[in-house]
């Protein structure tokens, strides 16, 4: 990769820099976009297995070429704008909902600084990055004119600013049992310890000393995606399909993608602060063993492949609660975030600051 990069700044000088960042942000999207397109689909095989059905299975062999038929059908399906909407912003609606889902993966690190821009600061870019898709929804639910779209924006706007706090108050317990806000950082100081000097890299990780503060981020996630039990922003027999209902072709789709997207980051985020990140779950020194020189030399592929198997893990774990809980009642939403999550994980903070400050401090 280095002498990739050599060639191409000997070759183009001063623009290189720019080429390159471009060609980082390619590498990094359509692949994104691609697992986005066939989660839609393992979604939907997911939930047909769940049901005893086989799920679609008419496009393609066993049905691999769905996601492109929906693809091709949305982008020619034709866009009709409201003749009461405001035509301007009911077009920056779903580019704003999406654009802070593509955007955050500029700090996902998949390696050791393998990362769009590995900035110190990453983790606060995370935070404040993704709380913009909120107005998003808001400008789609009042471009579109319809009392629908606009109560199910004020649904959809008050429950993720709800459970923002929450998912933000987590994501503070992680850095302060790290020290740093760069995602590398935080997932290097989870292959330190005395169970990882032991080659038990899975007890290691932040996800069994800070269990509560997982499970409240999960379910956090569940609710800031608005994915089952948390969805009543597209309760159909209250307001049908919330802020997106005037949308159609491809400005519909774009909400969709902007969901799917977020449910992968989410998840992604919750493998890097909590589930190791790219390290393996146990290593060749628990088997008395040297880590053999293909591995070595494969490593960046490994590293890889570990975070997308447990990001995958995380992702299905979504597709496991939308095909097994009930929907919740919006008040009961609403109460979980502020009357339950936002005071554990406040007490979760004072616990985590007297843990670090105690003789019992496991993550120096």
């Amino acid at each position: 990769m280095e002498n990739f990069y050599n060639a191409g700044a000997s070759m183009l000088g001063m623009v290189w820099p720019v080429v390159w960042s471009l060609l980082k942000i390619i590498a990094v999207l359509l692949p994104l976009l691609g697992c986005v397109a066939y989660l839609t689909l393992w979604e939907r095989k997911a939930i047909g297995w769940s049901q005893i059905r086989p799920g679609p299975n008419r496009v393609g062999p066993m049905g691999l070429l769905t996601p492109i038929a929906d693809a091709v059908k949305l982008i020619f399906k034709e866009i009709i704008v409201p003749s009461a909407a405001n035509k301007g912003l009911f077009f920056l609606g779903p580019i704003m909902t999406i654009m802070p889902a593509l955007a955050a993966w500029a700090v996902v690190p998949f390696g050791p600084g393998a990362a769009i821009a590995d900035v110190n600061a990453g983790l606060l870019f995370l935070m404040a990055i993704t709380s913009l898709e909120v107005y998003g929804v808001i400008i789609a639910g009042w471009a579109s004119n319809s009392k629908y779209a606009f109560l199910g924006a004020l649904r959809a706007s008050a429950q993720m600013v709800s459970y923002e706090i929450a998912m933000g108050f987590c994501l503070v317990v992680v850095l302060m049992v790290t020290g740093s806000m760069n995602v590398s950082a935080i997932v290097t100081s989870q292959e330190q310890g005395w169970f990882a000097s032991h080659g038990v890299n899975l007890l290691s990780w932040n996800w069994l000393p800070l269990l509560p503060i997982f499970l409240v981020y999960f379910i956090s996630g569940l609710a800031e995606t608005n994915r089952h039990p948390f969805d009543v922003v597209e309760g159909e027999s209250e307001i049908v399909a919330g802020h997106m209902i005037e949308y159609s072709g491809m400005s519909f789709a774009m909400f969709f993608l902007a969901e799917y997207a977020n449910m992968i980051l989410v998840s992604a985020l919750a493998v890097l602060m909590f589930l190791g990140g790219w390290s393996a779950p146990i290593s060749w020194s628990l088997l008395g063993m040297d880590t053999p020189a293909f591995i070595q030399q494969t490593m960046a592929f490994w590293n890889w492949f570990w975070l997308f198997a447990k990001t995958f893990f995380v992702v299905t774990c979504f597709l496991w609660v939308r095909a097994t809980f009930p929907r919740y009642r919006y008040d009961q939403i609403m109460r979980l975030g502020w009357k339950i999550f936002i005071p554990v994980t406040l007490v979760w903070l004072v616990v985590v600051g007297l843990w670090i400050q105690s003789p019992f401090n496991i993550w120096k």
